[in-house]
């Protein structure tokens, strides 16, 4: 089988404007909301809510973040109890109907103080962190209140799980700037980012949608998904340097 194919922003974006066109026919709402339960489930794959109940979802302002909520959603509806870090909601429609959602649940979301005590605090009562803050149209410097954020999440010592791209990482080149979150997961979407090659944890791709046609175009080469699964596991980079030596 071909290799499976890692993509620049530029072709991440144009994938993304071809799901979303006429031909595509899917609205945003849906593939926010695949890509969240995707997400959900990797986190629930890797941490089990017996002994990781208590997950910060920190969300940026864009679609990184309406991930974030819809995961959040799903981690509730899956029996976790997710806490909401979100600091600069985003304007548009969508994103308020995302975040109404979560207060359906009765997910807590962190007041907003200019110095980050409540996501500090957070932090201190949190068993893993779902990074959904940053995406890959990322382009720095990190900006309040993230750039004192990125750090404090860094040094919680929590478990990390990110959203298709670390947040802080360059999509092409990676953490090159040493800003960036440092994950023990990675959920990919669609398809996996130039960035993310040498990532060494344990990397999901979550982008059970994407049709055959689009596939064929920009030959992509996605694995086959397991059962009814959203998620599939990829190869460690060690794993896959190791089969390449065979």
């Amino acid at each position: 089988m071909a290799a499976l194919r890692y993509l620049n922003s530029k072709l991440a974006q144009q994938i993304d404007e071809e799901l979303m066109s006429a031909a595509g026919a899917f609205s945003l709402d849906q593939l926010m909301e695949l890509a969240g339960l995707a997400c959900a489930q990797a986190l629930a794959t890797v941490y089990n809510r017996e002994k990781y109940p208590r997950v910060l979802v920190c969300c940026g302002p864009g679609n990184q973040g309406g991930d974030g909520l819809v995961a959040a959603r799903h981690l509730g509806m899956f029996g976790y109890k997710p806490t909401l870090w979100y600091p600069k909601p985003g304007s548009k429609d969508i994103y308020k109907r995302l975040q109404q959602q979560c207060t359906n649940m009765k997910i807590p979301t962190l007041e907003n103080d200019p110095d980050n005590q409540s996501l500090g605090s957070a932090l201190s009562s949190s068993d893993v962190v779902l990074d959904a803050i940053f995406g890959f149209s990322f382009k720095p410097p990190v900006r309040s209140p993230f750039d004192t954020a990125l750090p404090l999440i860094a040094k919680s010592g929590l478990p990390i799980v990110s959203v298709d791209i670390p947040s802080g990482w360059n999509v092409e080149l990676g953490n090159v700037d040493g800003v960036g979150l440092n994950p023990d997961v990675l959920v990919s979407l669609t398809a996996p980012k130039e960035g993310v090659r040498k990532f060494t944890g344990r990397h999901f791709l979550g982008g059970r949608f994407v049709p055959k046609s689009l596939e064929e175009k920009f030959q992509l080469n996605l694995p086959e998904y397991p059962g009814v699964a959203q998620i599939v596991e990829l190869p460690r980079v060690e794993e896959a340097a190791d089969s390449q030596k065979l």
